[in-house]
């Protein structure tokens, strides 16, 4: 009888142990569909030789503004192999301005200086810049010239910009901003994740799937 117990105990052990789906879960913490999507027609990179993080979002955005900070913390983080590429979405043409100001001010290199304080001066000073003027006056402030920025802000070159920011932004299928996608293919939401912090675990799984394929 003893025996038999003891041979029981073993069985119900072995069985406990086999229901344990600790490996899998910790190799993959992620996966499609749950915690990300994959796109079904994959956007081509801009920066060769880099694992691409672009970031959607919008100056006009409570959401993108608390994660501005967020993302630069992970960002800093980072191994040189990972590239940042940021695209302004648009919802409608009240944000033309704000798409224009973004690459005027990428376009005159000084986007990496002002725009944080682009985002403070939208939410925290709850001013607007709604207005080739407006950003004139704003960006002067970074080393360039009013006419300068005038001149950026209307030129064809920026709304050669903004058609491909908002093809690239119908490409990737976004719902919301800030939305993230890796190497072109992979769509990571909160909407997915629940936080902004969690959204950034999932690109970090990413960005480490991309570089072992690579290698």
């Amino acid at each position: 009888m003893r025996i038999f117990a003891a041979l029981m105990s073993l069985v119900f052990s072995a069985a406990a142990f086999a229901a344990e789906p600790a490996a899998p879960s910790l190799i993959f913490p992620y996966i499609e569909g749950r915690d990300y999507v994959v796109l079904e027609n994959p956007v081509p990179t801009s920066t060769p030789g880099k694992i691409e993080v672009v970031e959607v979002f919008s100056y006009t955005c409570p959401h993108c503004f608390h994660f501005d900070p967020i993302l630069n913390a992970w960002m800093k983080q980072q191994k040189p192999d990972v590239a940042l590429v940021q695209v302004h979405a648009s919802w409608g043409a009240s944000m033309e301005p704000y798409q224009r100001g973004f690459y005027t001010a990428q376009a005159l290199k000084v986007r990496e200086k002002a725009h944080s304080a682009i985002f403070n001066r939208i939410h925290t000073e709850q001013k607007e810049l709604k207005d080739a003027e407006a950003w004139a006056d704003f960006l002067s402030a970074y080393g360039v010239s009013k006419q300068a920025v005038l001149t950026t802000y209307a030129s064809a070159d920026i709304t050669n910009q903004i058609a491909k920011a908002n093809q690239q932004f119908r490409s990737y299928q976004i719902s919301g901003t800030p939305e993230l996608v890796v190497e072109g293919k992979y769509r990571i939401s909160t909407r997915f994740s629940g936080s902004q912090e969690d959204m950034l675990k999932v690109v970090q799984f990413l960005v480490n799937k991309a570089r072992a394929e690579k290698h």
